[in-house]
């Protein structure tokens, strides 16, 4: 007599319902080498003169324009986590925010080296006199101890409550950016006008998710 057949147990995670179940140890390295493609790009393109009249500001805005992009990437994992149920975006959250934090250092520097010469006095006249460049200037210092305390071991020395705390320092970061970018463009708006309304989008959708769970803790 045949044994029964074996029914086959379920896959780990299921293809499409929920991909954070996959290994995907593999993913935040993917998202760290594609995010620095631009960098090379740019590279290339100023080492063939082909960053216009004006190669500093055009690499000033290239390199300000992907720290403000990555960092409201970053931002964007929990809320998409919280609305989709997948935990995927999670694993690559650290990576976005560590090259969101490299691509502003980098425009910092560009600015510091580059278009001020490292002119201390110019650079810190220049910071304190234009609302434009004290906004970005503070956004940078925020995302330093969100760098700095971006490990594991930093996590639990901190402990998770205090740790989480002192990431929301990535919105006010955020905010800051945009406001930055807002007041550079003077013009035309639309740019930034486009990523404050995807931050209000995601602080919308933490702020009704927090709103639903104390209801639940009531029930």
């Amino acid at each position: 007599m045949r044994a029964p057949a074996r029914t086959m147990s379920p896959p780990r995670a299921a293809a499409a319902g929920a991909p954070a179940g996959r290994k995907l140890g593999w993913l935040p390295p993917a998202v760290v080498a594609g995010g620095l493609v631009p960098l090379v790009v740019l590279g290339l393109r100023a080492g063939a003169g082909a960053l216009g009249p004006d190669p500093v500001a055009e690499a000033l805005n290239q390199l300000g324009l992907l720290a403000l992009l990555l960092l409201v990437a970053s931002l964007t994992a929990t809320p998409l986590k919280l609305v989709s149920g997948w935990t995927f975006p999670l694993r690559i959250r650290k990576a976005l925010g560590l090259l969101a934090f490299f691509y502003a250092c980098a425009h910092f520097l560009t600015y510091a080296l580059i278009d001020q010469g490292l002119d201390v006095r110019a650079i810190v006249e220049d910071i304190t006199e234009r609302p434009f460049l004290l906004a970005g200037f503070v956004a940078l210092l925020a995302l330093v101890p969100l760098a700095a305390t971006s490990t594991a071991r930093m996590l639990k020395r901190l402990g998770a409550a205090r740790w989480k705390r002192l990431h929301r320092l990535a919105y006010a970061a955020a905010v800051l950016g945009i406001v930055h970018f807002f007041l550079r463009v003077k013009k035309d708006a639309t740019e930034p006008m486009i990523y404050a309304a995807l931050l209000a989008l995601l602080f919308a959708v933490r702020i009704a998710s927090a709103v639903l769970r104390r209801r639940a803790e009531r029930r």
